[in-house]
């Protein structure tokens, strides 16, 4: 059977997560994502997803204080990452950092302590790297902060807020996993030849790096950019409908209704409200598009995506927007070790077909 992009074929069975597309649930080793955003932190999420289970307070102490050890860069990559062309955008960089990670440490068979290591380093890579396109003394590292809260304090330089800690938490735990998705099944395909953690997770940060799969909030950003005020949205939506182009932010190929990330998102927000307009716009926005998509694409149930809200984050913690994807990465880097480890425990070689559509010619 031939299915295009091997859309609808199962090629895994997995314990990891499960999507319920026709109603809109996410759920994480038997979590509905909601609960987890609204009681657990990042670092007990990624637990939950290494282990299987959620850890005691005893063991999520250890996974903090393992994540605080391996956050600083050793000197080596320290040099290569500083080598790099500054033309070279983020998510290149942080492919080529983290293959040079392919020592002997890593070879066949991949462990937690990798997948901890990985998760760690990601961070500090983007922090670093940023320092040196700006030209700014690069902030280290600190052992007494979250992970999420560390990750914002390199890159801002400043201890955050716990509303914004808290808001940057929730889309990380959100994008830790997401099924079988491109670069989760690039990780598998690498690791089922019995290469190593770190190939595994280049080939995914590779995948990753396309438009197609993580520079979805970018394109936010830009819409809501453009439309600027709450009485612009009717008009460029609606132009932009009519010429054919894609709503940013709208529909999702497994969700067909809300998409219970983008609900989360939009919870913690209101949470965090600030009084900048940014959010009044993006919720505006939202019901615009959704009437107009209603009007002239009847049937086709288009909401926001976690994308859509995301953008919103993003934005209200002034994250530059070259570090929309990169953190993406640095979240679903968690989801990419565990499918990894979970390949490596009953691996098959992944080895589809190709179905030859071209001539078969006479003699020479």
């Amino acid at each position: 059977m031939f299915a295009e992009g091997l859309k609808g074929i199962v090629a895994a069975q997995t314990l990891i997560s499960h999507i319920d597309g026709k109603e809109g649930r996410l759920i994480y080793r038997g979590y509905e994502i909601g609960k987890l955003t609204r009681g657990y932190s990042f670092e007990e999420v990624a637990y939950l997803l290494w282990h299987g289970r959620l850890p005691s307070q005893d063991e999520v102490n250890k996974l903090e204080r393992k994540l605080n050890e391996n956050r600083c860069l050793t000197p080596y990559l320290m040099e290569l990452i500083k080598l790099l062309p500054k033309t070279m955008d983020m998510m290149s960089v942080l492919r080529t950092a983290i293959s040079s990670e392919g020592t002997l440490e890593y070879c066949w068979k991949p462990t937690i302590d990798q997948a901890v290591k990985l998760t760690a380093i990601v961070p500090t890579i983007i922090a670093y790297r940023q320092s040196i396109l700006k030209d700014q003394m690069f902030i280290e590292p600190r052992e007494d902060l979250s992970h999420v809260e560390n990750f914002l304090y390199m890159i801002t330089g400043s201890i955050p807020s716990k509303l914004v800690v808290s808001a940057l938490e929730t889309y990380m735990i959100l994008t830790l996993e997401h099924g079988m998705n491109a670069s989760a099944f690039s990780a598998r395909v690498t690791a089922s030849t019995e290469s190593d953690m770190v190939s595994a997770i280049t080939s995914a940060i590779g995948t990753m790096k396309g438009p197609l799969h993580g520079g979805a909030p970018s394109g936010v950003i830009q819409l809501l950019n453009e439309i600027g005020t709450p009485k612009n949205a009717d008009k460029v939506i609606r132009e932009k409908l009519l010429h054919g182009e894609k709503l940013m932010g709208f529909g999702h190929r497994v969700y067909k209704t809300h998409d219970p990330r983008a609900i989360s998102l939009k919870d913690k927000l209101l949470e965090a409200r600030e009084e900048d307009g940014w959010l009044d716009l993006a919720m505006h926005v939202e019901k615009v598009a959704i009437r107009i998509l209603n009007e002239l694409k009847p049937g086709r149930n288009l909401y926001t995506n976690v994308e859509f809200y995301a953008a919103a984050i993003m934005k209200s913690i002034n994250l530059d927007l070259e570090l929309f994807t990169p953190t993406f990465t640095a979240s679903r880097i968690v989801g990419w070790t565990a499918h990894v480890l979970e390949q490596a425990e009953n691996n098959t070689i992944f080895r589809p077909r190709a179905e030859y559509i071209g001539e078969i010619r006479g003699g020479v």
